[in-house]
């Protein structure tokens, strides 16, 4: 139903959960993406120990997780300009 919407589309993660913080289903979630042909970055954004990593709705920790999330954003805006301009060239899929 929705492979036209994701195909050569970028897509990142943010992820929490206990120890590994959400990363084992995050790359159980790069599988499913790749059926759909988008493009995952490599970095992603993870809070581990869940719950505990937050005061409230805000990180204990916000200069960390703003770093990630600067480089998680910084690879999807280069990778979403990318797939635009080869998209506009040429279609996906053709």
């Amino acid at each position: 139903w929705h492979l036209s919407e994701w195909a050569a589309k970028p897509v990142g993660f943010v992820s929490y959960g206990g120890i590994a913080g959400g990363l084992r289903a995050v790359e159980q979630l790069r599988q499913v993406f790749a059926e759909l042909h988008a493009v995952t970055v490599r970095d992603t954004v993870s809070f581990h120990g869940g719950a505990a990593t937050f005061d409230g709705p805000d990180p204990r920790d916000p200069e960390s997780c703003g770093a990630a999330a600067k480089v998680l954003l910084d690879q999807l805006g280069w990778w979403g300009r990318a797939l635009r301009q080869a998209r506009a060239d040429q279609p996906y899929g053709e």
